[in-house]
């Protein structure tokens, strides 16, 4: 059952609370449980800081005839960021050069942070159709050859080993996995007043929280999180990469960030997203810097 609220499902002991949901809200109801996070504390104050540092980027004056080069930069940044924060922490120069992923470990995520990065602009109009064939393609273009091919591009199954060894959390069971995935794309579906940073933020913590697929758990969530960023018009040129800005912030605030997801209370959530709105104000400071060197003629 989707926790997409946030909210202990087990604790009945706050029934009175306008915030206690034990369930996902009917899509025949008119509720809307995605926008009811932004009425949590300090959740519309990260909204706006966001909204501010996007349009500041958006009006450098480079955007005006060089953004597919902002794009294109923000992109492999994007890529770098996200494998960093799967145990690849490569510099950006080393990324840049490299035309062989197959080496190594680190070079296969490092790899598939970059075909992550690479397909998420294509997979727009079919996340608005079925969100769950976007995380399933997501799953087989970052898995690569590394999975066993049963595995690939479907939530993992009873008994199935997870790796993700950066995210120590207790796993779900596949059972459960598979109910809030559903519960997951029907809210998505259903339409939402949110902020797109309050939808990514859940999407990206619901996807590490469950960990549906065998591998690469991190870097699909991650990328699920700019899909709905660029999707909604928040980012729509997709210049500003939170993936930079989490690994700025560092793997352990991170997991920290995440843990706050997890706990399930309103506070837990409300920090969430701050971090996540943190990330993408981070994101958007770089692409502001890539603009800058554009200008200067540096980059």
């Amino acid at each position: 059952m989707l926790n997409v609220r946030g909210l202990r499902e087990e604790d009945h002991s706050n029934e009175g609370s306008a915030l206690a949901v034990r369930r996902v809200v009917p899509m025949s109801t008119t509720a809307d449980p995605l926008a009811t996070l932004a009425s949590l504390p300090g959740v519309a104050d990260s909204v706006d800081s966001v909204r501010k540092s996007i349009d500041r980027v958006y009006g450098h004056r480079i955007m005006r005839r060089r953004s597919n080069e902002v794009t294109a930069e923000a992109a492999l940044r994007s890529a770098r960021g996200s494998a960093a924060l799967s145990g690849a922490d490569w510099a950006l120069e080393e990324v840049r050069r490299r035309t062989d992923f197959s080496s190594d470990a680190e070079a296969r995520t490092v790899g598939a942070a970059l075909r992550l990065s690479a397909e998420a602009g294509q997979l727009l109009s079919v996340w608005r159709q079925s969100p769950l064939r976007v995380l399933a393609r997501l799953h087989l273009v970052a898995a690569g050859g590394d999975a066993p091919d049963e595995s690939v591009g479907r939530p993992r199954l009873a008994g199935e080993a997870v790796d993700e060894p950066l995210i120590e959390l207790a796993l779900p069971e596949a059972d459960e996995v598979a109910g809030r995935l559903d519960g997951l794309a029907r809210l998505l579906l259903s339409g939402t007043e949110a902020p797109a940073l309050v939808t990514a933020a859940v999407v990206h913590g619901e996807l590490l929280a469950l960990r549906p697929f065998g591998s690469c758990n991190g870097l699909v969530a991650r990328t699920a999180e700019r899909i709905v960023l660029v999707g909604s018009g928040l980012d729509p040129k997709s210049i500003c990469p939170s993936e930079v800005g989490y690994a700025e912030l560092g793997r352990a605030a991170y997991v920290a960030a995440l843990e706050n997801y997890v706990s399930g209370t309103p506070e837990g959530m409300a920090a969430w997203i701050a971090h996540c709105g943190r990330a993408v104000e981070l994101g958007a400071r770089e692409s502001t810097a890539v603009c800058e060197a554009l200008q200067r003629g540096a980059a």
